[in-house]
């Protein structure tokens, strides 16, 4: 078994990240993934949220949305639909963002497909805020 994981996040537009990590935490379509060498292996569906891993005594975070995780063979490998870096957020676009969103969510008179989409704003804008150490995400 190895002491290591090898992560490599790729969105469609480019290659995000290609690392030797110790852990990985992400949102999976049933809730929080916790990966660690010798990790079974698994294919499972990304939710957005917050991409989190370890290098020794450092956490970094990343944004991620959309898209796949598949653990094989001691390597992490995400293909998501967007991924970003705390320098990449603008806080303000994202707390913008997430304040529409949550105007159209209050309001009743949205159709389903625009609840849909205004949910996963919010909940994009919002993980955006957590990566980027904005106070008011919580």
């Amino acid at each position: 078994m190895a002491d290591r994981l090898q992560l490599d996040i790729i969105t469609p537009e480019r290659g995000v990240l290609s690392e030797a990590v110790d852990a990985v935490t992400l949102p999976g379509l049933n809730g929080e993934l916790g990966i660690l060498p010798g990790h079974t292996p698994l294919i499972s569906q990304l939710q957005t949220g917050v991409l989190s891993y370890t290098q020794g005594a450092t956490t970094r975070r990343l944004h991620v949305s959309g898209g796949f995780v598949e653990v094989s063979d001691d390597r992490v490998a995400v293909l998501a639909d967007l991924a970003e870096r705390p320098e990449e957020v603008d806080a303000a676009r994202a707390r913008a963002e997430r304040d529409q969103a949550e105007k159209l969510l209050g309001t009743t008179t949205g159709t389903e497909e625009d609840l849909s989409r205004a949910r996963t704003q919010f909940e994009r804008a919002t993980a955006r805020l957590q990566i980027a150490g904005d106070s008011s995400s919580k």
